[in-house]
């Protein structure tokens, strides 16, 4: 009897517990099961919003614009909204600037070095070819007033200005290419990093040179018919016992001096707006002017970045000119001619070169001179 009762408990437990399992599994399969038919609902309800959208993409994350569209203005550059204080970043790619680093590394460096290395071989021939201008005369050993201290001061400013702010600018144009494998990063880093604050401020002492420049002695440079004769006779360079009358400045000197006021306006500008980046609008408004004057194909609208990367260039090309320009006037200044140097160093020239050379100038200065020496003296 007890076996029995023993036996019936055991298959009540069994049972209970097979009970107990189907439970458990029917309440783990209701969940999954209302799961995937909320599934199906949701795939049915995407398939008929796509039918209702037209096959754009459903909430209409990209408005009115297809994916392709959207990332083709991305790449044209358009500028989007930002909440932070610099609006350049609403830009995210800036197709102008790989534009920029292509022509200054290709074309601005190679040009620029033919416009350069090709001034100084046609020096060098000129020399070859036509030795050095000597004074025909001689040396009279008697000398007349050139330059006064004023003059020669704002010149030295000027020369001594322009000529670092060369080297610098050129240590930053080409070293990367040619000095770096000669002096190695290092120093290169070094004298680039020092030679960009000399460049910086030099530049102020460049401007105020040849400020002072053009306040001295824009009356003398002002063209006259004798310059006409003088460029005819190519100012007698490539000729002996050839002469052409000039007064205090030549036209190669005139020429000279020119380029230098507008060139160096050019660089003070462009140079202006590199210093204080994304402050000027210089491009801006100088294709506003010129597209009212009918100049076709320029840009509309200058972003501050493209007026960044438009004063580079300018400031570049513009100070490359210059210095093809000014080694023609250290070389005519100093080996390519006897007695000329003499004009800024002493501010004393022979009378014979003079004579050569500026020949209506000396007879103004002898004429001054004689009508000072009639004046009465004051009574004391």
């Amino acid at each position: 009897m007890t076996a029995r009762l023993t036996e019936m408990g055991r298959n009540l437990l069994g049972g209970l517990a097979v009970a107990l399992l189907l439970c458990c599994l029917a309440g783990a399969a209701a969940p999954a099961a209302q799961a995937q038919q909320a599934q199906g609902q949701t795939q049915g309800q995407d398939v008929s919003d796509q039918a209702l959208t037209g096959g754009q993409v459903p909430g209409g994350a990209l408005g009115s614009s297809s994916r392709a569209e959207f990332w083709r203005e991305v790449r044209r550059g358009i500028q989007g909204d930002v909440s932070i204080p610099n609006k350049q970043a609403g830009v995210l790619v800036e197709s102008g600037g790989e534009s920029w680093r292509e022509f200054r590394n290709g074309p601005l460096k190679t040009y620029g070095a033919w416009v350069v290395l090709g001034m100084v071989a046609l020096l060098a021939l000129f020399f070859v070819l036509r030795g050095r201008i000597r004074i025909e005369a001689g040396p009279s050993g008697r000398t007349i007033q050139r330059f006064d201290d004023v003059d020669r001061f704002a010149h030295w400013l000027t020369a001594v200005s322009f000529v670092m702010l060369a080297l610098t600018g050129m240590w930053l144009l080409w070293g990367r290419n040619v000095l770096i494998p000669v002096i190695g990063p290092e120093a290169y880093a070094l004298i680039a990093h020092w030679g960009k604050y000399a460049h910086n401020f030099l530049a102020f002492s460049f401007i105020v040179g040849f400020v002072l420049m053009f306040a001295l002695w824009v009356g003398d440079n002002i063209p006259n018919r004798h310059d006409v004769m003088w460029l005819l006779k190519a100012g007698g360079l490539f000729s002996k016992h050839v002469h052409p009358h000039s007064r205090k400045f030549n036209a190669g000197q005139k020429i000279i001096f020119w380029a230098v006021m507008v060139g160096g306006i050019s660089l003070a500008l462009s140079g202006i707006g590199l210093l204080f980046p994304f402050e000027t609008a210089m491009w801006g408004k100088t294709f506003h002017v010129l597209s009212g004057l009918g100049v076709p194909g320029l840009p509309a609208d200058v972003t501050p970045r493209l007026e960044m990367q438009l004063n580079t260039v300018w400031h570049a090309a513009v100070g490359l000119v210059m210095i093809a320009i000014i080694l023609a006037h250290i070389y005519i200044g100093s080996v390519g001619m006897e007695g000329a140097f003499a004009a800024m160093g002493s501010g004393r020239v022979d009378e014979n070169w003079a004579r050569e050379h500026h020949d209506l100038w000396v007879a103004e200065v002898e004429q001054k001179s004689v009508e000072q020496a009639g004046r009465p003296l004051p009574a004391e």
